[in-house]
């Protein structure tokens, strides 16, 4: 036997893994696939300078000078006023609802005290629970608002003329990251232990041989799928416990809300997080097939999500991509609930949002587990 090296012997074994390779369609598919997705998102879809962010207007004014602000205020590009407020609980309801990052508020004796000298003001106040999300559009906020004051009365500026802007950093004051970061980790944190554990439920069935034993019990899909699933909602249980925990022991996050809503929610999240790993086990051939398909899974999820970059600073198109992954809907709702307060009405929307996920997710799992396994 020569034990040299030999270009034949090397030649043999390389055409032995290509071959195996381009069989594996999804393993080729991810090395194709990931490097796309990272270069769209990173090139497209981050956005670390949100610009166009969505505010609500609380005025009873339309004199020129209330104009000039919100003109000035737009043509920064930071600030879109999608919300003409009556009142400024209506005003609080949306920014508790997450609809809007800013409530800009004019005096309705804001034109008089102009025209008096008195230097008026303007209140502000920022959705502060992302501190990135907001800092550009505050740091603008004086000169472009005395900008469009000075044009408007055609004077020079001088040092005792201009608009007082008083900001108002809502739910964290201080602007600690911590505060935004930790309760995502949350949703993070669930995410990636859940779906890919539970995606090598069934693909650990087909590797080990096991799986002929499975189906040969008098067991209906759905108990099956029950009895897959049901063992990781109490891994679940418990990883939430250990983050709840370390976030007020360690970090000092604030919980202003309801206890019982977010596990609530939590317990929809993890629902819909572990179906989603059974479906994907349905379609793996393997536990290494499922793990990269858990991956891609979640890439995009942990980008488009909100979670490292301001969702609403991205563009339109991601933030549609954005709107179908389940962890979207949870930081709305853990943020919401820990920072803000939030109850069942202000949640209504990232909850329902879950729910379909999860009863969506179930039934394709039962399907995918009939056609796969039949």
């Amino acid at each position: 036997m020569n034990y040299f090296f030999s270009f034949t012997r090397l030649y043999a074994l390389l055409a032995k893994e290509i071959t195996q390779m381009m069989r594996d369609r999804i393993t080729f598919a991810m090395m194709i696939g990931i490097p796309l997705v990272q270069l769209a998102l990173f090139g497209f879809a981050i956005n670390t300078d949100p610009k166009r962010l969505p505010a609500a207007l609380v005025t009873s004014s339309q004199d020129q000078f209330t104009r000039a602000m919100i003109s000035a205020l737009e043509v920064t590009n930071y600030y879109r006023f999608d919300f003409l407020a009556s009142s400024t609980q209506e005003a609080d309801r949306l920014m508790e609802e997450g609809r809007v990052s800013f409530i800009v508020t004019i005096p309705s004796d804001f034109s008089k005290r102009v025209l008096k000298g008195d230097n008026p003001q303007i209140l502000i106040e920022a959705d502060s629970t992302d501190p990135a999300a907001s800092s550009g559009a505050i740091s603008t906020l004086t000169t472009v608002a005395n900008q469009a004051f000075l044009r408007e009365l055609g004077k020079v500026q001088t040092q005792d003329s201009g608009v007082d802007i008083v900001v108002h950093r809502r739910y964290n004051p201080e602007g600690i990251t911590q505060y935004n970061i930790v309760p995502g980790l949350l949703g993070v944190i669930l995410q990636l232990i859940m779906v890919m554990m539970t995606s090598m439920a069934l693909t650990r069935e087909v590797e080990r041989g096991t799986m002929e034993n499975l189906l040969a019990m008098p067991a209906t899909p759905f108990e099956i799928m029950l009895g897959k699933i049901l063992p990781y909602l109490g891994v679940g249980a418990v990883q939430v416990v250990v983050v709840l925990v370390a976030a007020k022991a360690i970090f000092s996050v604030p919980f202003v809300g309801s206890l019982g809503l977010l596990l609530f929610g939590v317990f929809i999240f993890i629902s819909s997080l572990v179906l989603i790993g059974y479906a994907i086990s349905t379609i793996s051939r393997s536990q290494m097939q499922a793990m990269q398909m858990s991956f891609f899974f979640f890439l995009p999820s942990l980008l488009l999500s909100g979670f490292m970059f301001p969702f609403k600073g991205m563009p339109g198109w991601a933030q549609i991509l954005g709107e179908i992954f389940p962890l979207t809907h949870f930081l709305r709702l853990v943020r919401g609930i820990m920072l803000k307060g939030a109850d069942m009405e202000a949640m209504r929307s990232p909850l329902t949002a879950l729910m379909l996920f999860t009863v969506g997710l179930a039934v394709l799992a039962l399907l995918r587990f009939r056609k796969t396994l039949d």
